[in-house]
This record gives structure tokens, C-alpha cells and sequence, in this order.
């Protein structure tokens, strides 16, 4: 039997160690989020105005969304596969720093106006938005059950001060991009750019010692130390394919009706003679509903259920899915509002589908799935970016935010299914 270093045996048999890692984890999990969540923001606010821009038509605005959550949905793997092999530092600090590479590629396509760079950056960038999202595994690597949609949380909310500064500097950014001679949309990649890198960094320097990797040799040695047990290995590597299935499923719907909705919310917005900074407040508040309740929702999942929680985010996105139908197009206060219900009820799914991936997964296969889950989560964003275009563009878009809330009632019957034994 191999040993283990003497570094990580002394996490092993400590659990002072162990809950001093834990909150260290948190912490620098905390800063990097920070400056994700300003990278994560700019392609949200400014991609679709950005390859309208550059192509001439509102057909192909869902196009920048899909191609940069396609990106993701690779990334998420390589960043799981990365994770499990190696430990969250490489995975996640890989992710982020391939993000900011994206993000000065879409710069760079801005001022020479070559939408196929533009295209290209635009997936690569979307590494930074599955690592943003892969990051809140890390703080549940070594937190108990009745910790984990808190930890989730406490990583999800720090997100919400970059995320929602990075919006409302769309106009400052247009500003200084105009002042060193590059357009004016392509401002927000500056900022994505450094946030990414610097995200990547934080994790590179100090996610020492790496929580995954000793979460795993815990796993391990407490296997050890009962070896004579069949009944707790077989108990301990159950994987309860279940519980898989229904937390995908809660983050997939959740992730494709936000993403459709929000995409064409900036072209809906300017078609209703709403300007840039405008934009940026709402998209601002929509980001801000769907990180800043997260402590109260990690909360609410770890004590009344996760699947109470998931219902609660098909209902709260049929809501917005309403809202924003009905509402009329110049008023900001309907268009503000919806956006807030569609962020609080990904935030509702998002938060309940992780908890319940975590407690149906074990350390030998748990950062591998999670990245295959975050690819399905990914394609289904993409696929409600790419399609929200052409669903505008043949219809409008009250038609697309009503199909999306009804859509998002799939889910509840299947969390309901998944709670019967």
C-alpha cells in the first residue's frame, strides 16, 4: 500500500487540519471569485451588442452567448478531468487563465473587425465562465453534508461584487478602450481579461495544500482503516446514479432558460431605445439576483431540502418567464424585475442541483462528474443562446421568455420522482 506524504498524512489524522483547510479554502476560493465573476461579465453584457455590431443583424446576437458557453462546456471537462487528476489548484487556475487568453483574443478581433478571430476567442474565452462555475466544488470538498450548499454559496456570492461592478463599467470601459484607439465594446474584454488572469493567479499561488487531494487521501485512509468491512467499501463508492440524473437535469433547464432570456434582453432593451448604460444596470441587477441571495440560499437548501429549493427555482423562473413577456418594453422597472426573478431562480437551481450532484457522487468519481455534468450545463447555455436569436428574430421576444418559464416547469415532476424511494 503506497504512503502518503508527510504533509498530507498530517491533514489526514487532523481534523484541526483539515477544518482550517477548509475555511482557508473558502477564503481564497472567495478572492478569486471576486475577480471572475468582472471577467464572466463582460461577455454577458456587451457579446451580443458586439456581434451585432460587427455582422449587421439581430439573427445571429444569441451567437457570441452559445459560442463562448460552447467553450465552457470543453473547458468544464478538462477543468473536471484536470481537477480529478491533479487537484482543483491546476484545473481551476488552468481554466481561468486560458479565459483571459479568449478575452484578449476578442479584443483583437474587435479593432481588426475579423469576426472569425471573434468567434475563436469567443470559445476559448468561455473557459473562464465554466471554471467561475466549477470553482464552487472547492469549497465542498472537505465541508460535511449539512455544509455543502452553504459552501457552495459562500463561493457563488463572492462572485456578485465583480460580477455586478463589471456591468455597470461598460460605459467607463467604452471609454478607455475609445482612448487607446479600440472600440468602444470590446472595453468590457479589457477588464475580462485581467479579472481572468488574475483569478487564475490567486489559485496558482495560494490554493496550498489543494483541498480535492486531501479529501481524497481522507477518503482513502478512512477506507483503510475499516477494511475488514465489505458492507462500508461497497456503502462507501455508491454512486447514486439518481440523484445524478435529477441534479443535472435541475441545472441544465435552469442554465438554458437564464441564458436565452438574458441573451436577448440587451437587443430587446435597444430595440425599446434603451442605451448602453441602461443595459448595464439591468444586466448589473440580473447578475447581482443570481450571486448576492446565495448565503441565504445555501442556507435554505442545506435545512428545508434540496428538492423544495429546486421546485422553488421552476416556479420563480416561470415568473420571470411572465414578467418579462407582458411588460412593456420602455419600462425599466418590468425588464428590471424580470431579470432579477430569472437570476434569483437559477441561483435557487443552481445551488440545489450542486448540493444534490455532491451528495450523490463519491471522491473517486466526484470532480470527474461534476465536469461532465458543468459540459451538459454549458451545451444547454449554448443551445438557448443560439437559439434565442432566431426564436427573436422569427417571433419575438415576449414569445421566448413565456417558453422559457413554462419550459422550466419540466423539472418539478422530476424532482418529485427523485424523492421517491
Amino acid at each position: 500500500m503506497e504512503s502518503q506524504p508527510e504533509w498530507l498524512q498530517a491533514y489526514v489524522e487532523s481534523p484541526e487540519k483539515q477544518k482550517a483547510l477548509y475555511k482557508r479554502t473558502l477564503l481564497i476560493v472567495v478572492l478569486s471569485q471576486i475577480f471572475g465573476g468582472a471577467g464572466l461579465a463582460a461577455g454577458i453584457t456587451v457579446g451580443a451588442l458586439l456581434a451585432k455590431d460587427m455582422l449587421g443583424t439581430d439573427i445571429v446576437a444569441g451567437l457570441p452567448i452559445a459560442l463562448f458557453t460552447l467553450g465552457s462546456a470543453g473547458a468544464a471537462l478538462v477543468v473536471g478531468r484536470l481537477s480529478q487528476r491533479y487537484g482543483r489548484r491546476a484545473g481551476l487556475a488552468s481554466g481561468f487563465l486560458t479565459g483571459g487568453i479568449g478575452a484578449i483574443g476578442v479584443i483583437i478581433a474587435a479593432v481588426t473587425d475579423n469576426i472569425f478571430l471573434l468567434f475563436a476567442a469567443l470559445l476559448i474565452y468561455g473557459a473562464g465562465s465554466a471554471t467561475n462555475l466549477q470553482a464552487r466544488y472547492a469549497g465542498t470538498d472537505l465541508a460535511s453534508a449539512k455544509q455543502r450548499a452553504t459552501a457552495v454559496s459562500i463561493a457563488m456570492v463572492s462572485t456578485t461584487f465583480g460580477a455586478v461592478a463589471g456591468p455597470n463599467l461598460v460605459e467607463a470601459m467604452g471609454e478607455f478602450a475609445l482612448s487607446i484607439g479600440v472600440p468602444a465594446l470590446s472595453g468590457p474584454f479589457i477588464l475580462a481579461a485581467a479579472a481572468y488572469i488574475v483569478a487564475g493567479l490567486v489559485l496558482l499561488i495560494f490554493l496550498r495544500p489543494d483541498p480535492f487531494v486531501v479529501a481524497r487521501a481522507i477518503a482513502v485512509a478512512e477506507r483503510n482503516a475499516k477494511v475488514s468491512s465489505p458492507d462500508y467499501v461497497e456503502e462507501e463508492l455508491v454512486t447514486d446514479k439518481r440523484g445524478i440524473g435529477v441534479a443535472a437535469l435541475i441545472m441544465v433547464l435552469t442554465q438554458m432558460v437564464m441564458v436565452a432570456i438574458m441573451t436577448m434582453t440587451p437587443v430587446h432593451m435597444g430595440s425599446h431605445g434603451h442605451d448602453l448604460s441602461a443595459v448595464g444596470m439591468v444586466i448589473g441587477f440580473h447578475i447581482g439576483a443570481m450571486y448576492l441571495p446565495s448565503l441565504l440560499t445555501g442556507v435554505l437548501v442545506d435545512k428545508i431540502g434540496r428538492a423544495t429549493m429546486a421546485v422553488a427555482s421552476g416556479v420563480t423562473l416561470l415568473a420571470s418567464g411572465v414578467m418579462a413577456a407582458v411588460g412593456p418594453g420602455e419600462s425599466m422597472l418590468w425588464i428590471t424585475l424580470a431579470l432579477i426573478l430569472l437570476g434569483l431562480g437559477w441561483n435557487f437551481g443552481l445551488i440545489s442541483g450542486t448540493a444534490l450532484l455532491v451528495d450523490a457522487t463519491n471522491p473517486n468519481n466526484r470532480a470527474k462528474m461534476q465536469g461532465t455534468v458543468d459540459v451538459m450545463v454549458a451545451l444547454s447555455g449554448a443551445s438557448g443562446g443560439m437559439l434565442s436569436g432566431m426564436v427573436v428574430a422569427n417571433s419575438s421576444f415576449a414569445f421566448l421568455s413565456m417558453a422559457g418559464g413554462v419550459l422550466s416547469l419540466v423539472l418539478i415532476p422530476f424532482v418529485i420522482w427523485s424523492n421517491k424511494k
